[in-house]
This record gives C-alpha cells, sequence and structure tokens, in this order.
C-alpha cells in the first residue's frame, strides 16, 4: 500500500471518529493496566461489569494487595482464565509497591518485567495511560491490517512493525484505537459490514471480493 492511500484511510478514520477511546473503563492508570490483564480472552464489557465492583474496593496497588487473592478471585471469577490472572495482579501489585513506590511505569521494560503483561498489554498502556504513539496488536487490528492491505504479516509483532512504519505520524497516537474499533464494529471476523465500511474503495479485502463478483 503507498503512502497516499495510507493517508487517506487515517484521514476517514479520523473523520469518522475524531476522539477515539478504549471502551475498557477506568480513571487511573493501575485501574487501566488491571483492565487491560484481565481483558486477554475476555470482553470489555465482562471486563468492565467485573471492574465495577472490583475498584469499588481496591483501585490502588495497596488496597489490591490487601484485598487478597482468594477475595480477588471472588471478583472476576466470570472472566476467563480468572485464576491465573488473580496471581498475576497480585504479583503485579507487590512489584509495583516494592520496586515502583505504588506507580505503573511508564517504561516497556518495567512493564513487561511485570507477571501477566506482554508486549500488547505494555503498548496500550504505554498508548493509553501515557500518550506514547504505541500499537497493540489485537485480533482486531491484525485482522484489518491484513485485509485492507495496510500491514501483511502472519505474526502480530510483524504487523505491528510494519503499521508503526507506515502510518503518519500525526495518525500514529489514535491508529490504535481507530482500528481496534473499527475491526470490532465494522471489519468483523465473520461477517464484515463492507457496505457500511467508509474504507470500502480502499480496501484490498473489499476489492478482492467486488472483482470475484465480476
Amino acid at each position: 500500500m503507498n503512502r497516499q492511500k495510507c493517508t487517506a484511510i487515517f484521514h476517514r478514520l479520523q473523520a469518522a471518529n475524531p476522539n477515539p477511546r478504549t471502551e475498557l473503563r477506568y480513571r487511573t492508570s493501575f485501574e487501566l493496566l488491571i483492565a487491560v490483564m484481565l481483558s486477554a480472552q475476555a470482553t470489555d464489557r465482562s471486563v468492565n461489569k467485573a471492574t465495577e465492583r472490583l475498584f469499588g474496593v481496591a483501585h490502588t496497588p495497596e488496597t489490591m494487595l490487601a484485598l487478597g487473592e482468594q477475595r480477588l478471585r471472588e471478583y472476576i471469577q466470570t472472566i476467563g482464565l480468572f485464576n491465573s490472572k488473580a496471581r498475576n495482579i497480585m504479583e503485579t501489585c507487590r512489584i509495583l509497591v516494592q520496586v515502583h513506590n505504588g506507580r505503573v511505569p511508564d517504561k516497556r521494560d518495567d512493564l513487561e518485567s511485570l507477571p501477566g503483561v506482554g508486549r500488547k498489554t505494555a503498548n496500550v498502556i504505554l498508548n493509553t495511560a501515557f500518550g506514547q504513539p504505541t500499537l497493540a496488536v489485537d485480533t482486531h487490528i491484525f485482522r484489518v491490517a491484513n485485509r485492507t492491505g495496510l500491514a501483511s504479516g502472519r505474526t502480530p509483532r510483524q504487523v505491528e512493525d510494519k503499521l508503526m512504519r507506515r502510518i503518519p505520524k500525526q495518525y500514529l497516537q489514535d491508529a490504535h484505537h481507530w482500528l481496534i474499533l473499527h475491526g470490532r464494529y465494522i471489519c468483523t471476523a465473520r461477517k464484515p459490514r463492507c457496505a457500511e465500511c467508509v474504507l470500502y474503495d480502499l480496501c484490498e479485502f473489499a476489492g478482492k471480493a467486488a472483482n470475484a463478483k465480476n
């Protein structure tokens, strides 16, 4: 994909949604970290339902540690993999208190050293909490990038690296949210809503589908 088409794609996404935001509910960088850790293999809706209650009683590393792992499990038991997530959250809270003075670090290496925090989660925190131009390639972004032709790749890291090189600088800060929301509601996995897509005439997937009908 050439730079002109790439720029046009993000210009349209920006026009359709000037102020994109994560659908996870949070008030602080710590709450965002916990919500993102819980969101692996879970919907934002299910995470929000659990954290609404959880953050009412534990919204800092210190209060989460005071809550204890067993009670934490009770708050998040509706979320997949809740046992391992509870263990990781408790150990992460211990590290935040002991190493980072109870604060969420704003450096990639520090974030990825936390239990249960990989590159994708770190990218979300760096972008959403600290305003850094990073891209967390989840299944939605992976699908949209490959379908549209923005960045083809066999792995999330391949797609991330290509997107980081190709997306114009002025769009990079919000690109993560635009692509996720587009994949979640328009460019869906099974039945993409191409007729409603603002990128239809710029998309390689749509172009191939149209040629196949002719």
